[in-house]
């Protein structure tokens, strides 16, 4: 690998931090409470899963105790993948969701009916069992101590729980998380004392008391109470599956992700058609740069709305999607003087938070964890401080189609953490980008960054972002637009009318490997920070 540039040209005047041990989040707090268990004696996967869990407290906007979740290990030696998402209940046919909901063509987005079992419980579990090394309820602590004693709201964190509390109507959401008529403004106190006692329920019972016990009763019947039917068998019957994660090769390094249910394969699907497209020829944040990983993404998105379901009833294997033969005929389709308007191919056959964590043994972690949509279905258990996802909002209704909505089936997830490799299988960077679908175009933007351009993680994170929405408009970061938008319509590009404020763009961490250290970057698009020692 060339060596980094250090160099920082964008709005955003964060450092990289450098150390042998480092915890990088989009919470302060949360980072804190991963660096305490790494000085308590633990593990990169001890500090991720306590980092995850306060998460759940500090930053309900984007995650809760109802969330789903995936992570990527490197334990050392190799590398590992968990998917824990949840499944849908047992009742969820086509014809229930066709009864229910007459006058819809899409999944419902909020309310109980959007609501697949939470799997973020079974990830931390499943994490602590395999490779932590601290006891699992110390990984509780600060969450509990938060939720119980209070912590201060941060500034971004405000800013979307403004917004969402504008958007969302479920009485649940309004009498738990907007009270007293409003949201808390940055610098509030929030307490909430019903999280303390669930997570302590979930620390004392290692998480039985979830998927089996009285938390699992408490939520199923809420869910009947709302007319859902959610099952205590359905809880019982979760699991976490762990997973061999799919890789692409791109120049001299591997991108790992896990493979569907989550959408990592669009990531693959881009850098593979990248790889035939030599990105390094145009010079960083140029028209021609920016429009042909615009192309590229298009056409890997085409692929993966048409093919990424629950792995069981995926109609193609995702070997076929990433033969090279197949990622270069895609890449054949892109047109450097106009924007396309692709659609999936036919190969031949045959709101979301996401951290990293690095020990200096060399154990490394890619976590993410999310209620989909903010504070995701608007359904807030009571009693209990659980706010579930709407992660089944994810699956469609088009008969025939891999992801129609089915029983005890995965929905599409946008979720997807991610890992870097070189050539040789050494392991080079753990890092992710949360928000929805710009997650692969986030993981795609920073490598090419890093690998085409030699930025390095700070200054990948801080550049200007490009998005290609579900709609097929693009949108730019401030900066772009004001460089090359109008160069990109010519082009044919439709643009999107940004927001005063976007959370859009997302929010990454990274933390590279050297031979001495970790070098980590942290989104200033988010309240977090990266911290080592």
């Amino acid at each position: 690998m060339m060596p980094f540039r250090y160099e920082f040209p964008y709005a955003s005047q964060r450092m990289p931090v450098m150390a042998s041990n480092i915890v990088a989040t989009s919470q302060p707090l949360a980072t804190q409470a991963g660096m305490s268990m790494l000085q308590q004696g633990g593990n990169a996967v001890d500090a991720a899963i306590a980092a995850a869990i306060t998460l759940t407290v500090v930053e309900p906007t984007s995650n809760g105790i109802g969330s789903d979740g995936f992570s990527l290990i490197w334990d050392g030696d190799r590398l590992h993948g968990l998917n824990a998402s949840g499944r849908s209940p047992a009742a969820w046919t086509p014809e229930y969701i066709a009864s229910k909901y007459p006058s819809l063509t899409t999944m419902p987005v909020r309310g109980i009916d959007s609501v697949t079992i939470p799997g973020a419980v079974s990830q931390w579990v499943a994490l602590s069992k395999k490779f932590g090394k601290l006891p699992f309820e110390s990984l509780f602590a600060a969450a509990i101590g938060y939720a119980r004693r209070g912590h201060l709201v941060s500034p971004i964190t405000a800013a979307s729980w403004a917004r969402q509390a504008q958007m969302i109507e479920e009485p649940d959401f309004k009498r738990e998380f907007v009270r007293d008529g409003a949201p808390p403004n940055a610098g509030t106190q929030w307490v909430y004392e019903d999280q303390a006692t669930t997570l302590e329920d979930i620390a004392a019972t290692k998480g039985e008391s979830f998927y089996r016990g009285r938390l699992a009763e408490k939520m199923v019947a809420h869910s009947h109470a709302l007319g859902g039917v959610h099952t205590l068998a359905d809880f019982a019957n979760h699991r976490a599956d762990w997973v061999e994660p799919i890789s692409v090769g791109y120049r001299d390094v591997r991108l790992y992700e896990i493979p569907p249910n989550g959408q990592g394969l669009a990531a693959l699907l881009c850098l593979g058609i990248l790889e035939h497209c030599n990105l390094a020829q145009y010079p960083v944040d140029s028209l021609d740069s920016i429009h042909l990983q615009l192309e590229a993404m298009k056409l890997a998105f085409a692929d993966a709305y048409r093919y990424i379901a629950d792995p069981a009833a995926m109609d193609i294997d995702v070997k076929q999607l990433l033969d090279r033969t197949y990622l270069k005929s895609r890449a054949a389709l892109i047109d450097m003087s106009r924007a396309g308007a692709p659609t999936f191919g036919i190969p031949t056959q045959g709101g979301t938070v996401y951290l990293t964590t690095a020990d200096a043994s060399g154990m490394m972690v890619s976590l993410i964890q999310s209620n989909y949509m903010g504070f995701g279905a608007g359904v807030v258990v009571p009693g209990t401080g659980i706010s579930l996802q709407n992660r089944g909002h994810g699956f469609v209704r088009t008969p025939g189609h891999p992801n129609l909505v089915a029983p005890n089936k995965r929905p599409y997830q946008t979720i997807i953490p991610a890992f870097l490799s070189g050539a040789d299988g050494a392991p080079l960077m753990s890092f992710g980008v949360m928000g929805g679908h710009m997650q692969p175009q986030g993981h795609v933007q920073m490598l090419t960054r890093i690998r085409d351009y030699g930025q390095n993680p700070q200054t990948a994170s801080d550049a200007p972002r490009w998005i290609v929405n579900a709609d097929g408009t693009i949108g730019l970061e401030q900066a772009l637009e004001a460089s090359i938008g109008q160069a990109l319509q010519a082009k044919g590009h439709r643009l999107a009318v940004a927001e005063a404020v976007n959370f859009a763009f997302g929010g990454a961490q990274l933390i590279w490997r050297t031979d001495s250290g970790y070098i980590a970057g942290s989104d200033h698009r988010k309240d977090g920070h990266a911290a080592g020692f």
